[in-house]
């Protein structure tokens, strides 16, 4: 690449050109891309505190709804929260949350690409109801 820099032909500026062209495509490709990864972690985040807050209360409820709108509030994103039991959950009973997220993926004008993400989380009751 030095000596392509170097050379005191014509031929060495065209590839160069090309390269950094190359190369801002790519950035920009990235920084298009790199924010799914940034939505997919919080919405791993949110699904993961929302099953451990049904684990410790051990029913799906009041306080699971709360937990939800505090999340929401407070990562930004707006999920659509599926509970696979509803009411108490008995002490080491199973259930799982999933928690889908359409996300936008574009290049501004030009193009639009809506994805879905999706995150599961699986967690047991802690709590005994008599």
């Amino acid at each position: 690449m030095r000596k392509r820099l170097k050379d005191k032909r014509g031929s060495g500026y065209i590839d160069v050109a090309v390269i950094v062209l190359s190369a801002i495509l790519v950035i920009a490709l990235a920084t298009s891309v790199f924010p799914v990864y940034i939505a997919k972690s919080q919405l791993d985040s949110f699904t993961q505190e929302l099953c451990r807050e049904a684990e410790i209360c051990g029913k799906v409820g009041s306080e699971t709804s709360s937990r939800e709108l505090t999340l929401k509030e407070r990562l930004g994103i707006s999920p659509n929260v599926e509970w696979s039991k509803s009411g108490a959950i008995q002490l080491n009973e199973e259930f799982t949350v999933t928690a889908t997220l359409e996300y936008d993926i574009g290049f501004g004008a030009f193009a639009s690409f809506p994805i879905t993400l999706a995150s599961k989380a699986i967690g047991k009751s802690e709590v005994y109801h008599k």
